[in-house]
């Protein structure tokens, strides 16, 4: 699709806006209008984080109205059920397995839900469980998840990856530019291996 509307969200700390900066550089690269507008919450302490980001030929809002969004990437599991109500039938989830505690379940207040994929299903047929730790960590640096994440997030939009990989040479420090494309590799490979095994 040469427009679309994709939400970010998670928890301070995971690399959210890095992620949506470096979509968005990829995005324009392509010669696409971008507009994105960051929440942060409080995330210096883990608090909720959302990015939202809308692009096309020309576009005048970067806010994506509910039930609008066509990809959602979730960077921790929980939250991708808190921002359900910007999702329709027709859109795709990108979400992280890792679970990154709410201060409420942490203090034992509250339980994690049991089956956060399977909830996400009865709503969206398409989602897409990404175990972007696990890969980040076997490309070397646990802290490349956001950068698995916009790897699975590239296979579905309109962009060469080589935009990508121009946009994550351009953003990222030098000394981490090999492991963090090593992540972005793992991440289209993983989204590709879902789809060549008849994911829908």
């Amino acid at each position: 699709m040469s427009k679309g509307n994709i939400l970010f969200c998670g928890v301070g700390g995971q690399g959210i806006i890095l992620a949506s900066e470096i979509t968005a550089m990829a995005l324009i690269s392509s010669g696409l209008d971008v507009k994105k507008s960051e929440i942060h919450g409080m995330a210096q302490r883990g608090g909720a984080v959302v990015a939202h980001m809308r692009y096309g030929d020309k576009v005048y809002s970067p806010i994506v109205e509910l039930g609008s969004a066509d990809i959602e990437v979730a960077f921790e599991l929980l939250e991708s059920i808190r921002y359900l109500p910007y999702l329709n039938e027709k859109s795709r989830v990108i979400v992280n397995t890792q679970k990154i505690l709410p201060l409420s379940v942490a203090t034992g207040m509250e339980e994690y839900p049991p089956d956060v994929i399977g909830e996400l299903k009865r709503f969206i047929p398409s989602v897409y469980p990404v175990d972007a730790f696990e890969l980040a960590r076997s490309s070397g640096e646990v802290r490349s998840v956001n950068m698995v994440l916009v790897g699975a997030l590239s296979m579905f939009l309109p962009v060469e990856e080589e935009l990508f990989i121009m946009a994550i040479k351009k953003r990222i420090p030098e000394r981490f530019i090999d492991v963090n494309l090593k992540a972005f590799k793992k991440g289209r490979e993983w989204i590709n291996n879902i789809q060549e095994v008849g994911h829908k």
